[in-house]
């Protein structure tokens, strides 16, 4: 038999067998976008409604009169509003869609005794039914500024609509108004008033029908998203931190990044054994991890496959930011995910740092001249410190933050003094001769997190913006000289992001595309610090560990990078809230793998 005959019959059986089921939910998400399009188009322009595509237009709930022609944009803007959901497989979206097909059919029946319209919408409707495993995926971690942020783009939604469906019926409009007449029109209609432009027969009604329907669904949508039930984001608990912190004293060695896992405002998934874990935050819609998971690597794979897993029951975007080469690899490895080099990690190790020689000439002559104007240093463990300076300090660091947003996520901590975290190293430059200040003669503070039991990450520099420059530098210099006393050979400094492109860009054979490359980096630099950090790392000559971003599909990439700035909080999409929004905060939300076991437990 010809190889072609069984290939053509494959290709049949697969076309009545229809779509894969993972595939279902990417299908009806763009079908109900599709359909929400042609449903908003149908109910606000009036020949598309009466054209001949009358076969098209029969199909579309809601297509007739002035009442259909606001059922039709209503059913409109809903599917529109649940396509996204639908696609990513959300529970709460699929019964939503359910609920809306029907009641599109039963109006079609009702009001056109549309045979045809009532078996497209239940064509539709099919596949939800039939495939409704796969939309299982639980609802995302929510804050209150969402219903407020619905609010906002729905009115401007509305507002825009409004303004053409006011337009669109030229003929059995009554004079010429104008904009600001239009616009007031709406305003009114909205709220379910009538405005100062007058129609000529059953335009009227449509108009007030459909500027009315707009005005419900944006205030019974903000209301749903302002008093839905609660699903709080996760939280790392007491207990999650004492069995991290136990992986730490075992494992802590491993990877710098290590000690940031303690962020409070994480959540934590373990392997079966226990043995490893891999931390994350939830950003819009990306499970957000940072670093190497932690604990025994030939544990990794148990951790990883959690994560995996709790990432596709609530259809997130699993992703690794800053992960190292060896962590890199297993990731790809046992995911099928890839991997992009993103930076590299400056690491120093201490029994190479001098001050000698050419090539430190310019720290070493910037750290004597600022001893020279009086400052001081002093290097210490945060269990040394007394309770008043700790306090002092945090109040330093507070004040000299410069932004009201606390950054940092991959590498900071996002607390200093917490008695939990007495083997933290806190260096701090004072000025004894001059006058004090509201933090006394405080003028700089270098906080420093553990890496295992031989070596410390930077999580802050903080320092006062009235005091001499070089105050990092001779705060850095001080921690390393300081360090043999406290057992740490390794420092880890600053992440260079993009640093092999701007160090190759710069050499002489560069080729244009890479020099092009470093010019934009360097053109983002006036807002981010690129080029900055990386000329601030290399004047301590460390050496440079590479480290890793992990994603999906290059198509994620962008949303990636807008979570990564969220988290590290230089992109605040956040809004505030008014005070009826705002709730008492919530328990901490146990993951998927967590209420399986507690549900097997209870069986």
């Amino acid at each position: 038999m010809p190889s072609g005959v069984p290939l053509r019959s494959s290709r049949v059986g697969n076309l009545v067998r229809g779509p894969r089921p993972e595939a279902v939910p990417h299908l009806v998400g763009r079908a109900c976008a599709l359909v929400g399009l042609l449903d908003v188009a149908a109910g606000i322009f009036p020949r598309f409604r009466h054209s001949r595509m009358h076969a098209l237009t029969e199909v579309l709930p809601g297509s007739f009169g002035p009442f259909a022609a606001a059922l039709s944009l209503s059913a409109g803007v809903l599917l529109l509003l649940l396509a996204h959901g639908l696609k990513r497989g959300k529970r709460r979206a699929w019964r939503a869609a359910v609920a809306l097909l029907p009641a599109g059919a039963a109006a079609q029946f009702t009001y056109r005794h549309s045979i045809v319209g009532v078996l497209v919408s239940l064509a539709l409707l099919a596949p939800l039914v039939v495939h409704r495993d796969q939309f299982a995926a639980l609802p995302d971690p929510r804050s209150r500024w969402r219903a407020l942020a619905n609010f906002v783009l729905m009115s401007a939604g509305s507002l825009a609509l409004g303004l053409v469906i006011v337009s669109v019926h030229p003929h059995h409009t009554v004079g010429d108004p104008s904009l600001a007449d239009r616009l007031t029109h709406v305003l009114y209609g909205l709220f379910g008033f009538e405005g100062p432009v007058d129609y000529r027969g059953d335009a009227s009604w449509t108009v007030a029908f459909s500027l009315g329907a707009l005005g419900l669904i944006t205030a019974v949508t903000t209301i749903y998203l302002a008093f839905r039930p609660e699903h709080p984001a996760a939280r790392l608990t007491e207990e999650d931190e004492a069995r991290l912190r136990a992986l730490l004293d075992r494992h802590g060695g491993r990877d710098s990044l290590g000690h940031f896992a303690l962020r409070r405002d994480k959540a934590v998934v373990f392997s079966p054994s226990g043995k490893a874990a891999v931390t994350y935050r939830v950003v819009s819609g990306v499970m957000l991890a940072s670093g190497d998971p932690l604990g025994d690597v030939e544990a990794w794979p148990g951790a990883i496959e959690r994560f995996m897993d709790e990432a596709k029951a609530h259809s997130w975007t699993p992703a690794v930011m800053g992960c190292s080469e060896t962590g890199g690899e297993v990731w790809t490895r046992e995911t099928g995910l890839d991997a992009l080099e993103l930076g590299d990690e400056a690491v120093v190790d201490v029994a190479d740092f001098s001050l000698a020689g050419r090539a430190m000439r310019n720290v070493r002559q910037m750290v004597k001249r600022i001893e020279r104007a009086g400052y001081e240093t002093r290097v210490r463990r945060v269990r040394d410190l007394g309770e008043a300076e700790l306090e002092r300090i945090r109040r330093a660091a507070d004040g000299w933050r410069g932004t009201d947003t606390e950054r940092g996520f991959s590498m900071a901590l996002g607390r200093i003094g917490d008695p939990a975290d007495g083997d933290c190293l806190v260096a701090t430059a004072h000025k004894p001769d001059a006058e004090p200040g509201p933090y006394g003669d405080l003028k700089a503070v270098l906080h420093f997190v553990p890496w295992g039991g031989d070596g410390v990450s930077l999580d802050l520099m903080r320092r006062d913006r009235s005091a001499d420059a070089g105050m990092n530098e001779l705060l850095i210099v001080a921690a390393l000289q300081a360090a043999p006393k406290f057992g740490v050979t390794r420092v880890s400094l600053n992440f260079a992001m993009f640093r092999s492109a701007l160090a190759r860009g710069e050499k002489i054979g560069a080729g244009p595309v890479l020099r092009a490359w470093r010019g934009l980096l360097v053109f983002l630099s006036r807002w981010f610090q690129i080029e900055s950090l990386y000329r601030f790392n290399a004047k301590f000559r460390p050496r440079w560990e590479p480290r890793f971003v992990v994603y999906r599909t290059s198509g994620d990439l962008p949303r990636i990078g807008l979570a990564a700035m969220q988290a590290e909080g230089f992109l605040d999409l956040a809004l505030p809230l008014p005070r009826f929004l705002r709730r008492r905060a919530a328990a901490p939300m146990p993951c998927a793998h967590r209420v399986a076991e507690a549900e097997v437990r209870t069986v």
